[in-house]
């Protein structure tokens, strides 16, 4: 018999694995970062115990696309790279970009960081660069190719 009532699909490439692992890598960041301002008891930028609600359901609804994305979706790769690969990242630039740009002395922006500071901004760092290594990976050749096939 050489035709099949069903489509054989091929596996799933590593690369969507990579990507899915970024996303969740950034989702993990991002949590991080906001239980440790909530626990700071909020700092300039107004993050809160309440302002982690907002913050929680995006990310709900972003693993809820991501796990489309994994499956195939080439819609769930689309809001992934417009959501989290352009609105996030900008969301998550803008304000570093914001502090770097407010000052003469360089230095003087990394003088007197506390604990919390630096594990602060190593979340937000391991956060934008898992962004980008998922985004990137969906766009692979092979990746591209999975998505296009199914």
């Amino acid at each position: 018999m050489t035709g099949t009532a069903f489509p054989v699909s091929s596996p799933r490439p590593r690369a969507v694995h990579v990507a899915f692992g970024g996303i969740v890598t950034a989702l993990a960041a991002g949590v991080a970062e906001g239980l440790l301002r909530a626990v700071r008891g909020g700092d300039e930028f107004g993050a809160t115990a309440t302002g982690l609600l907002p913050r929680l359901a995006i990310y709900l609804a972003v693993a809820g696309v991501a796990l489309y994305m994994l499956n195939g979706s080439r819609v769930a790769r689309a809001l992934l790279t417009v959501g989290i690969g352009v609105v996030g990242s900008v969301s998550l630039i803008i304000e570093p970009l914001a502090v770097a740009l407010s000052t003469d002395d360089y230095a003087s922006l990394f003088d007197g960081m506390s604990p919390s500071s630096t594990v602060l901004a190593g979340c937000r760092t391991v956060h934008i660069l898992a962004v980008v290594i998922a985004i990137a990976a969906m766009y692979t050749p092979a990746a591209h190719r999975w998505f296009t096939q199914r």
